[in-house]
């Protein structure tokens, strides 16, 4: 197979409660940005920079005033967590650890309730980082791309704000800090360390920094992923997320957002906001309340509280797809759409399936004719070999879909051509889904002002006859539009 276009992506956050998600790396939100200057400082407190206690602390009177402008932005903290899941750090920290924790500049706040998680760990100070760009924003989040001023290296910080210090809250965090100590892999984001101080209400993550994400690079113009190039992103992905699984995670997320590309052509595995531990050996109750829409599998969207490592898999899938496809394989607007589309591509449910999962949803949203199965139809442009992978990863029931291992195995990979080596990839500028969103809105509200400004040429007897093209030599900075289609929809003369 040649060429594989990618252009598409996600125009929203489809269906994933705010309660439940906190974007970590790179930008999973939609709103617009304020670029902070180059010179703003960070307030940072790193556990993974935690070798010498005594370390020298950079502070100035313009970094501690900076963190307050930071602190006092405000935004909401990520609470009312109420789908139930167990913590395994719920439990009174002692107080010994807690006064050590303290006493090593962590917030008491902090400590009381996450002390599990930040054990054996120091804080970084916020005077040793500056931020650089804003590169991401959550609901309870903002991404920045910052230095390291001790060593000069280039990271990303997100901050998570904890406005009100709900101990729920906070221990959702420390659950995502847990999570992120426990897996070290290559194709998993490295957490470097945590950055925060005493009378801080926020608390800064550092992560390594990755220039790109695949959403991002998908939605650039004039960037095509060949074949080979596709493999090697799916097989960097399905090994970090074996690696997860063998460590009891979940990530519970997937989607190109959230798949991080550095210019080394090495993918990693970000943003565990929603990801969870989990004991295949013994069945406890999830919230049904995660992934993104467009990559959620249908047992989820049927309120399915006792899963596994299946709904990463179907994720994949999608992601597979996206990739061959050039586009979204299933972008539903509402979930009883998202299931809809997932029964017309993938077939329903068969009967023992409904009798035996007994998921809550199923009566309301079992169709009342059974679809039949027609993926091999629908994407017979693709590799060949890629079929059975596919047809593997988005089995209707979750235990058809296999593992992560077991996709490794796949003659997809074994197949000519083989997945290139990361190394020989083609470096692109940096690129990720909300650099994407920024241009998009800019070109929306670009066509905005040209149709305002079409409306009142229209309605001047004098320029009656004007055609669209004299539009752009009233505005000729807009170079961009002339080749937009939503530019020469809004200009069509009815």
């Amino acid at each position: 197979m040649g060429c594989v276009k990618s252009k598409h992506r996600a125009p929203h956050e489809p269906s994933v409660s705010p309660k439940e998600k906190t974007s970590i790396h790179s930008g999973t939100t939609r709103a617009s940005i304020r670029r902070p200057s180059a010179s703003a400082k960070v307030e940072t407190t790193d556990p993974a920079f935690v070798i010498e206690k005594d370390r020298p602390k950079v502070r100035s009177k313009q970094n501690e005033a900076q963190l307050k402008v930071d602190d006092a932005a405000g935004g909401r903290s990520r609470v009312d967590r109420t789908h139930g899941e167990p913590h395994p750090w719920a439990g009174t920290v002692p107080k010994g650890l807690e006064g050590e924790q303290v006493a090593a500049g962590w917030p008491s706040w902090l400590s009381q309730v996450a002390g599990e998680a930040i054990k054996g760990w120091i804080p970084r100070h916020a005077a040793s980082f500056e931020k650089l760009d804003k590169i991401g924003q959550g609901t309870y989040s903002n991404v920045y791309k910052a230095r390291d001023l001790e060593t000069g290296k280039i990271v990303a910080l997100k901050k998570v704000r904890f406005d009100n210090l709900e101990p729920e809250s906070v221990r959702f965090m420390a659950r995502e800090i847990q999570v992120l100590r426990r897996l070290d892999h290559p194709n998993v984001v490295k957490l470097e360390g945590l950055v925060t101080s005493r009378m801080s209400c926020s608390l800064y993550l550092v992560f390594e920094y990755m220039e790109h994400d695949l959403a991002g690079l998908a939605a650039c113009p004039g960037i095509m992923f060949t074949e080979s190039q596709v493999k090697c992103y799916l097989q960097q992905l399905l090994r970090g997320l074996e690696h997860c699984h063998r460590q009891g995670v979940l990530h519970r997320d997937i989607k190109g957002s959230n798949l991080l590309l550095d210019n080394g052509g090495m993918l990693k595995i970000a943003d565990f906001g929603l990801a969870t531990f989990f004991n295949p050996d013994q069945k406890q109750p999830l919230t049904s309340r995660v992934v993104t829409l467009w990559y959620r599998p249908p047992e989820l969207l049927l309120g399915a509280t006792e899963y596994g490592v299946a709904v990463d898999l179907w994720s994949t899938g999608c992601i597979l797809a996206e990739l061959l496809a050039g586009k979204p394989i299933m972008p539903g607007r509402t979930e009883v759409e998202q299931l809809h589309k997932i029964f017309k591509l993938c077939g329903s449910p068969s009967e023992e399936y409904w009798k035996k999962s007994k998921l809550p949803h199923a009566t309301i949203f079992k169709p009342q004719q059974p679809y039949k199965r027609c993926l091999n139809e629908t994407f017979k442009e693709f590799p060949s070999s890629s079929l059975a992978l596919l047809d593997t990863l988005l089995a209707i029931e979750p235990a058809d879909r296999g593992s992560a291992g077991h996709a490794l195995t796949s003659e997809f990979f074994t197949t000519k051509p083989l997945a290139c080596d990361p190394s020989s990839l083609p470096q692109y500028p940096p690129s990720k889904e909300f650099d994407a969103k920024i241009r998009d809105d800019e070109a929306r509200r670009d066509v905005t002002g040209l149709v305002k400004i079409r409306a009142r040429v229209r309605n001047s007897v004098l320029f009656t006859k004007i055609r669209p093209w004299h539009i752009l030599c009233i505005m000729p900075n807009h170079e961009q539009l002339k080749h937009s289609w939503k530019f020469k929809a809004h200009l069509l003369w009815h």
